[in-house]
């Protein structure tokens, strides 16, 4: 699944194909805690009739109820035998259940912002594609891509527009095998992008000393015309910050080659950072 194209200025995760605006998710945690304090401040205390008082707080008195009214704002009183403090009591133990666990999805979503900022800072500034490695942060290395046509191999340098190739070529990396090994089959990577290109995750196909990251065919009627056809594996992602994400397969990866690449589509302009997968 190839990544869209993403402006730098908007501030996003993507999990499962849902996207939330991070400041718009900040926002809702907090209007979540204040809705959840102003609910959980009010109680309706049940009488046998099956009417309730909406109250601040009551106290069981010996012969009596006695509690702050919402609707009037003052304290009142009814006899204890016209109140059903079961289900009142009941109620507040749900309540108070229900607060505590909205409490800790709320703590737990702040956990892990805390935990984003905190990758995010672990990370260069410079254009490329990073892991990291216990305590160390390390880069993919960035191949040598080039295509291959009836005209012979031309190397790319973020190559743009289209060379001149017609009918079928192949995009190809240098070297049979990369030199950056994973056996952990579902790594974490962190992409920095220089401006609005797509990203993702490719296969790549070993064909002798070189891997092919996708195949081009070039309309020769329309030079605008551009198929590319992408081995891609289905990924997961999250903005970290501006231009900044972090990727993971959707599924552990088989053994093989890959690469987190970067692209425009038409445009052939593909950076590739290979790794590879074997099995412990």
């Amino acid at each position: 699944m190839d990544g869209p194209k993403i402006s730098p200025n908007r501030r996003e995760t993507r999990d499962g194909g849902r996207v939330v605006d991070k400041d718009m998710r900040k926002l809702c945690l907090v209007l979540l805690a204040l809705a959840l304090l102003a609910w959980a401040a009010n109680v309706k205390l049940y009488l046998t009739d099956g009417t309730y008082h909406l109250v601040r707080e009551y106290q069981v008195l010996s012969d009596r109820v006695r509690f702050y009214t919402v609707e009037r704002g003052e304290w009142e009183e009814v006899p204890l035998d016209m109140v059903d403090l079961k289900r009142t009591r009941a109620e507040v133990a749900d309540r108070e259940e229900t607060v505590k666990n909205e409490e800790k999805v709320i703590g737990e979503e702040n956990a892990a912002e805390a935990e984003v900022r905190k990758e995010a800072s672990k990370i260069p500034q410079g254009v490329g594609v990073y892991w990291i490695d216990g305590t160390q942060t390390k880069s993919l290395k960035l191949g040598d891509v080039a295509v291959h046509s009836n005209k012979g191999r031309m190397v790319l340098q973020k190559l743009s527009p289209v060379p001149a190739i017609t009918g079928k070529a192949t995009l190809e990396m240098t070297g049979a095998h990369s030199e950056t090994i994973f056996t952990d089959p579902e790594p974490e990577f962190f992409i920095q992008l220089e401006g609005t290109e797509s990203f993702g995750i490719v296969k790549l196909t070993p064909k002798g000393n070189i891997r092919i990251v996708e195949n081009i065919t070039y309309h020769p009627l329309d030079k605008d015309l551009l198929y590319e056809e992408r081995a891609s594996i289905d990924y997961l992602h999250r903005q970290l910050d501006d231009g900044l994400y972090k990727l993971w397969p959707k599924d552990p990866l088989p053994p093989g080659e890959y690469a987190v690449v970067m692209f425009t589509d038409g445009k052939v302009d593909i950076q590739s950072y290979d790794f590879a997968i074997k099995a412990k």
